[in-house]
């Protein structure tokens, strides 16, 4: 019995598929910039992740230098100030995550209950304006408040009670210091954040609530707050990624780098950079960078399968 030979595959396929990538075309185009950047800003230097475990040299560059395996590791964990600047990072960063989210969401649910325009751009851009600012501009503002010879707080209190409170020499009020600058620095990028969701929520369902007599407090935590939550869970898990890293400027610019203040200042990245003006070693620098990376990655993922659990609809991946 003789084969049938098989038909060819029809050319409309070939058309069809060659339309839909002319038709697709513009939008890989727009998408290409942002893809190369992200290859070579994220993917690029994960090559860079070697140099952790080596002592490197420059003159042999990263490839030729020996590798010591863990032995950069152990100038962050085997320091005696290791449980110190462990302690401060994810300490400081656990309580800035939930106070920035209940400061965030209030400040955009006020802003968004505002419904004069002039007055509503006004408060929005005196709320974000702090952010904008350079973190070195932020601590010359901190020091011309608590300056032990001229500072605004600092004159106050003296007038009142006689004495002169020397906040660069007492670590007892830094942790409420620090937290201060930076929700009043972060509060307004936040905000936007929150802000963006609540503008996407349909107004229907707060004309049906108040006809259905609901206050304003029941509105918000009966109908604003649950629809939020995706964005705060999002958000949260993001954020959870960043627990093992401070902000450099902050630790290290607004305490002035007063070393009485180290035992509430200190984290990772100050004390790295500290060690690294006094060895000058990049080695030791890529091994903290390299904890960091990982335990974020730990954080993030563990975060994720929480939610996931919880509430399905809101996890990120």
């Amino acid at each position: 019995m003789a084969l049938k030979k098989k038909d060819p595959a029809p050319a409309g396929n070939k058309k069809s598929f060659g339309a839909a990538f002319l038709h697709w075309l513009p939008f890989y185009l727009m998408g290409a910039p942002g893809l190369i950047y992200i290859f070579i800003n994220n993917y690029m230097p994960l090559a860079g992740l070697q140099i952790a475990f080596k002592n490197f040299n420059f003159a042999k560059g990263m490839w030729k230098s020996p590798w010591i395996g863990f032995k950069n590791f152990e100038f962050l964990f085997k320091s005696k100030d290791a449980f110190v600047i462990i302690r401060n990072t994810l300490l400081y960063n656990i309580a800035w995550i939930l106070i920035g989210m209940v400061i965030g969401v209030g400040a955009a649910i006020l802003l968004n209950e505002i419904t004069n325009a002039v007055a509503k751009k006004f408060y929005q851009t005196a709320i974000l304006l702090p952010y904008l600012m350079s973190m070195v501009v932020i601590a010359y503002l901190v020091y011309a408040y608590l300056s032990p010879t001229s500072g605004l707080i600092t004159k106050a209190i003296e007038g009142v009670t006689g004495n002169t409170v020397q906040f660069y020499q007492q670590p007892k009020f830094w942790p409420f210091i620090l937290t201060f600058v930076h929700e009043w620095r972060g509060i307004g990028f936040g905000m936007i954040l929150y802000l963006s969701s609540l503008l996407g929520i349909d107004p229907t369902f707060y004309e049906a609530a108040s006809l259905d007599g609901a206050t304003k407090w029941q509105q918000i935590r009966l109908i604003t707050i649950p629809l939020l939550k995706p964005t705060i869970l999002m958000l949260l898990i993001l954020n959870l990624g960043q627990v093992f890293r401070s902000d450099f400027g902050l630790f290290y610019q607004v305490p002035m780098m007063q070393s009485p203040l180290f035992p509430v200042t200190q984290t990772i990245d100050t004390y790295v950079y500290r060690a690294l003006m006094q060895l000058n070693n990049v080695g030791m620098s890529a091994a903290a960078s390299f904890v960091q990376s990982v335990v974020g990655f730990i954080f993030i993922v563990t975060a994720n399968k929480i939610v996931t659990k919880l509430d399905e609809n809101s996890a990120l991946f």
